[in-house]
């Protein structure tokens, strides 16, 4: 009797992973533009998480820079914490 190989779980089809990972980059954009729109500060951590980059990418970068529809401050140190605010550009 041979066994007749099951379709892959739903989760791991090529197509559905491709659409979780955009879901999920919808979610972080639209954190991002929570966070800009409330004027919240967060840690370098936090930006790194919200961008799935390393930390040490986030802090490299310097005081200001541009990710996808953000403007990126350096704003000040609170401790040992690095804390940016992100602003909305067109």
């Amino acid at each position: 009797m041979t066994d007749i190989p099951l379709p892959p779980p739903e989760s791991d089809r090529p197509d559905e992973l491709r659409i979780q990972r955009l879901q999920a980059l919808a979610h972080n954009l639209q954190l991002a533009d929570e966070i800009a729109s409330q004027g919240y500060l967060i840690t370098s951590s936090e930006l790194a998480d919200l961008m799935d980059v390393n930390p040490s990418a986030v802090t490299s970068r310097g005081d200001q820079w541009t990710w996808r529809n953000w403007v990126v401050t350096r704003v000040r140190r609170e401790g040992n914490q690095l804390l940016w605010q992100l602003e909305r550009t067109a």
